[in-house]
């Protein structure tokens, strides 16, 4: 007797791992948040888009446009296209792109990268020390947090710049040094993936229970699939 084709997809769909779709525009986002998942939920299947092309346009424009909104349309596709059970995305400044995607994909789990970082800041105290490598986010992203709180946004200039010339060490130096400023806030926020790598440091420099964006989204996206 053939086996019916939807009880075979069923049953594929529900024993194969879950796929997650990490889409990035930041090339030092990937390893991160792979990280991340491989502490915390080692078990979800992990597929990379990236285009950084879009961070270089970002930051020479100065402001999100229509044809950003649309590229980020089309990675989200696609990775649907792939079979995902999820979409995650790795770069903070884009959250306008995001939340197109995640209107257009509904009801496909689709994650700013920052969202669930931001909840845990929001129960750790009234005043978040912002720290970001990548200036566009600190325009961007003070607006999503809960009102009431205050944002101290810092950047921690040089720092993409040492990473992208290959010296961790600098990067990560870099980022405690700017991180300083913050001292007097309740936590710290790393708005970017590839500064959860400085995480210690930051912590050592200022005293303050730092919160990295890779940990936040693998632990509320893990709750959210129920997985």
């Amino acid at each position: 007797m053939r086996r019916a084709p939807l009880a075979a997809a069923s049953f594929s769909r529900h024993t194969r791992p879950m796929r997650i779709a990490l889409i990035h525009a930041l090339r030092h986002s990937p390893p991160p948040i792979e990280a991340a998942f491989a502490r915390l939920w080692p078990e979800a299947a992990l597929m990379n888009l990236l285009d950084d092309s879009l961070s270089a346009d970002l930051a020479r424009d100065g402001a999100i446009t229509p044809a950003m909104t649309e590229r980020f349309l089309a990675l989200s596709r696609y990775a649907l296209g792939t079979g995902a059970d999820a979409i995650l995305f790795t770069c903070s400044a884009f959250g306008p792109c995001i939340e197109a995607c995640a209107g257009a994909l509904a009801p496909l789990p689709v994650l700013k990268p920052n969202e669930a970082m931001i909840a845990e800041a929001a129960r750790a105290g009234r005043r978040i020390g912002l720290l970001a490598s990548f200036a566009p986010t600190l325009e961007s992203m003070p607006a999503e947090f809960p009102l009431g709180t205050t944002i101290v946004p810092v950047l921690a200039e040089g720092a993409l710049a040492a990473l992208d010339a290959g010296d961790a060490a600098a990067h990560d130096r870099l980022a405690a040094e700017a991180a300083r400023e913050l001292t007097d806030c309740d936590a710290i926020a790393l708005a970017q993936f590839s500064l959860a790598r400085a995480a210690p440091l930051v912590a050592a420099a200022t005293g303050r229970p730092v919160l990295t964006t890779p940990d936040s989204a693998v632990r509320a996206l893990r709750a959210r699939l129920g997985a």
